[in-house]
C-alpha cells in the first residue's frame, strides 16, 4: 500500500472452508524486528480504516476486507503490519455440550500489509558473511505419534547480516542470491539461490527501512569457506 492515492487502499478475501459459521474479528499490529530477527507487534488499529471489522462467514462463503490507510501521509519511511482476522469462540449448539471437557478449535490467520510513501526506496547492504551449519528443523509432532527415533542431519550455509539504509522496505526472499566463495576441496564455488528455497529458509525475509538490521541463515548444500561474496538482482 501506499500513503496516498489510489494505493492507499487494499483488499483481503477470507473464505470459509469449515462446515459450519465462521464468526470473525479484525486486528492490525505494526511489527518490527530486531537484528537477530526476532519479531514484536504493537496495536496499531488506528493506522486504518477495516469494513467489515467483524462479521460471520456462511459455509463455503467468501469476505472480502477492505482496508484504507489513515496514517501518516508523509510518514518517512515505509512501515510493516499484520492483518490478523481471528476466528471468535462460539457457544456450542444445543444437544453438544455434554458433562466432560469441551475443547473447541478457532484460527487466526494473518496478512503481511506493508505501508509505503511514493518513491520510497530500498538500499540494502551486505554487512558481513560465515559459512555456518545450520540445525534442520524438526516437522512438528502429531499428537499420539511417536517421537523420532533419529535427529535429522544438519546442512551447510551462510550466515548473512544486511543492512537496509532506504527508505522502503525490502523482501531479501523476493530477488535472486548470488553466492561466491571456495569448497572444501579449495576450488571455487558459485551458487544461485531465489523463490521456494530462500522462503522456505527466511520466510518473506522482511527488512524494514532506516537501518534495519537483519541475520539471515540459509542453506547451501555446499560447505564453503571464506572469504565468501553475496550479490542480490532480479
Amino acid at each position: 500500500m501506499t500513503t496516498k492515492g489510489a494505493g492507499a487502499t487494499a483488499r483481503v478475501e477470507v473464505q470459509n472452508l469449515n462446515p459450519g459459521a465462521l464468526p470473525f474479528e479484525t486486528r492490525i499490529t505494526r511489527i518490527d524486528y530486531d537484528d537477530k530477527g526476532v519479531m514484536s507487534e504493537t496495536p496499531a488499529d488506528a493506522d486504518f480504516l477495516v469494513f467489515p471489522p467483524q462479521g460471520i462467514l456462511p459455509p463455503g462463503a467468501r469476505q472480502v476486507i477492505r482496508l484504507q490507510w489513515v496514517g501518516d501521509a508523509d510518514m518517512p519511511a515505509s512501515r510493516g503490519y499484520y492483518l490478523s482476522v481471528n476466528q471468535l469462540p462460539v457457544d456450542l449448539a444445543p444437544g453438544q455440550a455434554s458433562s466432560g471437557a469441551q475443547v473447541q478449535v478457532v484460527y487466526h490467520m494473518k496478512a503481511l500489509v506493508t505501508v509505503a510513501p511514493p518513491n520510497a526506496v530500498p538500499k540494502v547492504e551486505v554487512i558481513s558473511v560465515k559459512p555456518v551449519t545450520i540445525a534442520a528443523k524438526e516437522p512438528p509432532a502429531l499428537p499420539g505419534a511417536p517421537a523420532a527415533t533419529t535427529a535429522a542431519a544438519p546442512s551447510p550455509g551462510i550466515e548473512v547480516v544486511v543492512r537496509n539504509t532506504g527508505t522502503r522496505y525490502a523482501m531479501m526472499a523476493g530477488t535472486n542470491w548470488t553466492i561466491e566463495g571456495t569448497g572444501t576441496n579449495g576450488k571455487p564455488v558459485k551458487l544461485t539461490l531465489a523463490g521456494d528455497d530462500l522462503s522456505r529458509a527466511i520466510g518473506v525475509g522482511y527488512l524494514a527501512p532506516l537501518g534495519g538490521l537483519r541475520t539471515l541463515q540459509v542453506p547451501t548444500g555446499t560447505a564453503l569457506t571464506g572469504p565468501i561474496k553475496v550479490r542480490f538482482g532480479k
